[in-house]
Order: C-alpha cells, then sequence, then structure tokens
C-alpha cells in the first residue's frame, strides 16, 4: 500500500473571513440571478440580506451552534439562507426536496434543529406538532411566519416589526462594504450537517466542519474553477454536497454570478438555460449528458450514410469537429471545461467524448468529504479514470497487495473528511478507523501519482461460481447503452446472473415493437451483451420491469430492495 498526496495539518483560511473578503471586494457586482424571473441579487444586497437574517436569528434568540433546517428547492432565498446560517456561525441541515415528508421530518428532528425554513409546497406535508424542537418555522418564498413555538404571537409580531428598526440601530450609517464582518469559530467546529440519501436503507446526517468546507473551496479557488464575474447555472440539487460546494460555495467565495435553476433538470430545459446564460463551468451528473448522448448523437453517427463517411479518415475529423462544436453550443458554447461527478460515466459515451476532444473530466467525491476526494483538469484527464487524489489536501490508499493492479477499497484521509456522523458513533467508527483513513465503500484502483480508477461499490460486489469478482455496475453500464434498454440492475440468483431491465419504451413506439415481441429483443440484447463482458460476467436471464426502480433523493436505484 502506497499512501498518496502530502497533508496540510490545517488550512491556513478561514471560511468565514473568505466570504467577508469576497462580498466586499465584489460589492457591485451581481451574485445571484433567479433563473425564471430574472431577479439579481448584487453581492452588496447578498451581504445586506445576510446582516438582517443575522439580526433576526439574535432577535429569535438562535445562538452560533445552534441548527437551522432548510427545505426546499434551489432559489435565490435557499442560498440567503444557507449563507446567513453559515456566516451566523450556526449549523445549516439542508435537507434534499426529493425526500418524502416522514424521512424530511425524521431528519429535521434527529438534527435538533430550532428553526426551519421550507417551501410552502413541502410545508403542507409535515406535521408541525411532532416538531418539538423547531421553535419557528419561516416560509423561503414569502419570508412569512408559518408557524412558531414562541408562547404566543405577540412575541414574533414585535420581532418582525422590530426587525428594521434593529438593523437601522446597528447600521445607522447604512450598510457599506465596512459592514461586513463574520466571527471567527473553531476550524473544527461543524458547520453543516448533510443527511445522506443511502442507497442501503436509512440515512446518515454527515457532520461537515468550517475546516471540510474550506478545503473545497479553496480547492475551487486555487484550480480557478470559478473567478470574478465567471457564470454558472445552479442546476444541480444545492442541498447536495457536490452542487453546493462547486455551484455555490466555490462561486461566491470567487465574485463569480450565479444563475440559480429552481426548475426539474430535464435535458431539454437545460440546454435552453444553457445557450442564454452561457456558463464558464458546466458541473453535471453523467445521466444528462448520456441522454444528450442517446437522443441526439447517436441517431446520427449510426445513420449507414454517416457510418460510410466516417470510414474515411480526413473526412471524419471534419464530421468529429462538427458534432464537437453542435455539443458546445448546445451547452451555451462559452464553458471551459464540464465536469461530471456524482455517478461513474458510461464507457462508450467516454471513449466517444474522447474521439470529438470534447473539454470534460470526471472528479470523485462522497457527501462524507464534502464533497471532493480527487479530481483532474480536462487536458489533464487519464481516461478512464476520476481524476488525482487533491494535492496538498487528500491522502488515498488502496487496500489491496498491488493497489496499481489489483482492486481493492479505496481509503482517503486528510482536511475534507468529515468529523463523523451525527449521533451516531457506531457508524462513525464502522467508517473512519483509528488512523483517521475513511473507508469509501468503493473499490477500485489507484496508479502513482494518486489516479483514482473505480470499479464498483464494495457491497454490490458479486462473487462467480469460479470465485471471480463481479462489479455489477460495469455489466450495467455496457447493458444500458443497448437498444431498447433505459435502466438496468444486475443481481445474482442462485449461481446465476441475472438482470432486471426497465425498457426504453419511447424507443419500441419509435420501432413499432409491441410488448408480446420483448422477450425475443431481450434475449437478442442478452447475447449481443455477453460477447462484450468476460466469460463470467455473462448474464443468462433478463427479466422485464413495467415501472421503473426507485431512487433515493440523489436518483441513484435503491439497489437493496431487488437484491
Amino acid at each position: 500500500m502506497i499512501e498518496h498526496q502530502h497533508l496540510s495539518d490545517m488550512l491556513n483560511e478561514d471560511l468565514l473571513q473568505i466570504y467577508a473578503g469576497s462580498f466586499r471586494e465584489h460589492w457591485e457586482r451581481p451574485a445571484l440571478t433567479d433563473y425564471v424571473t430574472g431577479a439579481t441579487l448584487s453581492y452588496a444586497d447578498l451581504a445586506r440580506k445576510i446582516a438582517r437574517t443575522h439580526i433576526f436569528f439574535e432577535m429569535c434568540g438562535v445562538k452560533p451552534g445552534d441548527k437551522v433546517a432548510l427545505l426546499g428547492k434551489n432559489s435565490v432565498s435557499w442560498v440567503v439562507t444557507f449563507m446567513a446560517t453559515l456566516t451566523y456561525g450556526a449549523v445549516i441541515v439542508p435537507i434534499l426536496p426529493e425526500f418524502n415528508p416522514q424521512d424530511a421530518q425524521h431528519i429535521i428532528n434527529h438534527s435538533d434543529s430550532v428553526m426551519l425554513f421550507v417551501s410552502d409546497q413541502l410545508w403542507e406535508h409535515l406535521d408541525f406538532d411532532h416538531m418539538p424542537a423547531i421553535k419557528i418555522v419561516m416560509s423561503l418564498e414569502s419570508q412569512q411566519l408559518l408557524a412558531d413555538h414562541m408562547n404566543g404571537k405577540d412575541k414574533m409580531e414585535k420581532i418582525f416589526t422590530g426587525l428594521n428598526k434593529a438593523f437601522n440601530r446597528r447600521f445607522p450609517h447604512g450598510f457599506g462594504p465596512s459592514n461586513v464582518a463574520y466571527g471567527t469559530f473553531p476550524k473544527d467546529s461543524v458547520a453543516e450537517i448533510n443527511y445522506t440519501s443511502g442507497t442501503t436503507g436509512f440515512s446518515k446526517g454527515v457532520m461537515l466542519t468550517l475546516n471540510n468546507l474550506c478545503g473545497n473551496v479553496v480547492f475551487g479557488m486555487e484550480s480557478k474553477l470559478h473567478y470574478p464575474g465567471s457564470r454558472s447555472l445552479g442546476f444541480l440539487p444545492l442541498a447536495h454536497a457536490y452542487g453546493c460546494a462547486f455551484d455555490m460555495l466555490t462561486p461566491l467565495a470567487t465574485g463569480s454570478h450565479i444563475w440559480v435553476f429552481g426548475k426539474m433538470p430535464t435535458p431539454k430545459l437545460l440546454i435552453k438555460a444553457m445557450q442564454e446564460v452561457r456558463p464558464t463551468l458546466i458541473l453535471s451528473v453523467p445521466l444528462v449528458l448520456e441522454k444528450i448522448y442517446r437522443k441526439q448523437i447517436v441517431p446520427i453517427i449510426s445513420k449507414p450514410s454517416m457510418k460510410r463517411l466516417m470510414a474515411i479518415p480526413f473526412l471524419r475529423q471534419t464530421i468529429y469537429s462538427k458534432i464537437r462544436r453542435k455539443l458546445s453550443e448546445s451547452f451555451g458554447g462559452e464553458f471551459y471545461q464540464l465536469i461530471l461527478g456524482g455517478a461513474a460515466l458510461n464507457h462508450e459515451v467516454e471513449e466517444f467524448l474522447l474521439k470529438i476532444k470534447f473539454p470534460f473530466t470526471v472528479g470523485y467525491g462522497m457527501t462524507e468529504c464534502g464533497p471532493l476526494i480527487s479530481y483532474t483538469p480536462w487536458n489533464k484527464f487519464i481516461p478512464g479514470s476520476s481524476g488525482r487524489t487533491l494535492p496538498g489536501l487528500m491522502y488515498s490508499k488502496v487496500l489491496s497487495d498491488n493497489e496499481a493492479y489489483i482492486p481493492g477499497e479505496i481509503c482517503v484521509k486528510g482536511d475534507n473528511v468529515m468529523k463523523g456522523y451525527y449521533k451516531n458513533p457506531k457508524a462513525t467508527a464502522e467508517v473512519i478507523d483509528s488512523e483517521g483513513w475513511l473507508h469509501t465503500g468503493d473499490m477500485g484502483t489507484i496508479a502513482d501519482a494518486g489516479t483514482i480508477f473505480i470499479k464498483g461499490r464494495y457491497k454490490t460486489m458479486l462473487l462467480s461460481s469460479s470465485g471471480q469478482n463481479i462489479y455489477p455496475e460495469e455489466i450495467e453500464a455496457k447493458l444500458n447503452n443497448l437498444p431498447y434498454v433505459s435502466e438496468s440492475l444486475v443481481v445474482q440468483r442462485g449461481n446465476k446472473l441475472v438482470a432486471l431491465v426497465y425498457p426504453d419504451f419511447e424507443a419500441m413506439d419509435k420501432a413499432r415493437l409491441t410488448t408480446d415481441m420483448m422477450p425475443q429483443v431481450m434475449e437478442k440484447v442478452r447475447k449481443e451483451l455477453n460477447k462484450l463482458t468476460a466469460p463470467y460476467e455473462r448474464v443468462d436471464e433478463i427479466q422485464l420491469r413495467a415501472n421503473e426502480f426507485e431512487k433515493t433523493p440523489k436518483r441513484s436505484i435503491k439497489r437493496y430492495l431487488y437484491q
């Protein structure tokens, strides 16, 4: 086992002072725009709203270290609430709006939150009487009080009517750049509790410290992912660590301009938004790119006439550059790279993007690292990898006899690693060992310079009858590329490998295939798949499903339901 990368003892930077500096320096610049309405807040407006929220917290008796829950889809007021809580020294508890109401309510209670900011639509499904610790519930849309346990309406009314007076008293000469000042707190104090949407069942609260978030932000700043005046379209859920760190925390630390995309991010809506915003950096999950590839590119390159043209070398390059231009234009045409994370990129799609020289890269992370573990800029990206372990911030190693060739569990250590799971020392001890190594649960190999190659999850790994390790994710990636397959899951039934498949009904309709023809079609698909896999990975049977697989809020299939 070789340990990779140097480790800084503790980052020198202080996260809250980074924001104070950024807000002062970029005072006049636009900070946040609501993509739907076009309403924009400058850094001055954002800093003012944060200062006002701080006074509101004080008046309501919220103290640094108290927990504040935040439940709603991406919006400008969501960002203001998150940043106000963080810079106040309270602990933000962002909850993915896709959690069902019982789970959301469990998280609010489990986190000991004393205040809740919630969208009106989601509030209707929660039961206030069963949230004993919550003192105040505020609407994200209207900023109005929705409910309170403050013993008497008069008290809350006094707070609301007194807020403007209190603000003017505190800043008698108006609120200017010199008034932006945030407290200093220990770097290992908890800043956020992020509840994972586990594919293995119940949800755990990941405690991320100021230092964990700072590690991600400083890396983003030093890598120039964002810079003053750069543009980003925030369509990944901000309640999830990936979108939070690089579509919100890093841009606001650098004077970037964020368009907050509060709609359901379908490829069609996203492409329209990207062409309007023209982001300079795009963060996405592979699924968006894979859908665009399948729906827009595959139909073009699989035409017989096109195949003939692409067989001629100099014509092939011309066609590739036309496709690259068309694809770049559909993403707004002004981005310098597209970073993929959150799931593995389909091998066929990756190969094609490399052929056309499309500027993409793949990063790797997990909520427990807030999220970043490894990343490489697109021009240094090694195909098939998930980037390089962050130099200076993280160590990585693989538990195997030869970590470059024999897959083992990937373990990481460093500034980004969480403090632990909230109120769950047992679960914490199961993933962080006595030497501080976080056991990721991912299987893979690591090349010399700390470049990580992921095979699949430790818990999903299967064993063939001949004792070979089988990573179902690798088989599923190949199967999902074949005709008439929308999504799949490979499971073991006795000594057999069975693929559960939810068909692509749209493609079937186009090809005029009826449901009774599906068994023969899938048998063809199975034979096609087995030509692409190793002998011990061959699928014995395909079983069709009428409905999509159940997913976590992060859109991963809940595998444990189908074992």
